[in-house]
């Protein structure tokens, strides 16, 4: 720690700034998109249609099965693939890769990953739904749509906030993964720097701090938000 320079951080800052933003942007949109999709899923799951319920859980489960560096690798590859061969099909275009991008191939891969365990906690919170009051929104003339929207769905995602909150921030510390696709997110811009100016320890050292603040400081907040909205029963 003698050689540590505190101003090695100071210069480069403004690049671990924009990589800690392109984190921050993955992981907003990925827990929005990822909360959308993963209740559509678990409404899928809770289908009492069968081919449906079997089709929702065939992707949660398998894709909960497979690694999620695995699953970056898929998409960051075989995505543009597959957008071109959808334009080669529609449009009559030359069969060749769509360029998508490293953010939006980053946000398609944790929207679809995420869903599956987002789908998980929107089940369990649905689930803990009484019957009770799903039998009176059928009484009072409400279809299934209306049920879910005015009734059951708010319901489910006040009690289940606080866990959708810690997977957001699980998914926080996942997106760091993206960096072994030399994509230059926080930890990604980091390494760069570490490589490029041969200064590894204060680069991981900043990193480390900084994810630390990051997710204790949300961990703190969701804690004070279970408290605050907590039911008394």
């Amino acid at each position: 720690m003698q050689g540590f320079d505190f101003e090695v951080i100071q210069r480069v800052w403004p690049l671990l700034q924009e990589g800690l933003w392109f984190t921050i942007k993955v992981t907003i949109y990925s827990a929005i998109g990822g909360v959308i999709f993963g209740t559509l899923l678990a409404m899928g799951r809770l289908s009492s249609i069968k081919p449906i319920a079997w089709l929702a859980g065939a992707y949660v489960n398998g894709l909960r099965s497979i690694p999620l560096l695995l699953v970056i690798f898929w998409f960051y590859f075989l995505v543009p693939y597959v957008l071109g061969y959808f334009n080669h099909l529609l449009f009559g275009e030359t069969l060749k890769p769509v360029p998508v991008g490293a953010f939006w191939s980053c946000l398609i891969t944790f929207i679809m990953f995420e869903a599956c365990y987002f789908c998980e906690i929107m089940r369990a919170g649905i689930q803990s739904i009484p019957k009770g009051q799903t039998y009176a929104g059928y009484a009072i003339g409400l279809n299934y749509w209306q049920m879910m929207g005015t009734v059951v769905l708010p319901q489910a995602f006040r009690n289940m906030l606080p866990v959708l909150l810690t997977q957001t921030i699980i998914l926080f510390q996942d997106v760091s993964l993206v960096s072994v696709l030399s994509i230059k997110d926080f930890f990604g811009m980091a390494q760069f720097i570490a490589t490029r100016d041969g200064r590894p320890l204060e680069m991981y050292i900043a990193v480390a701090v900084v994810y630390f603040i990051i997710c204790f400081g949300l961990s703190l907040l969701v804690k004070q938000l279970q408290k605050k909205i907590a039911i008394v029963r």
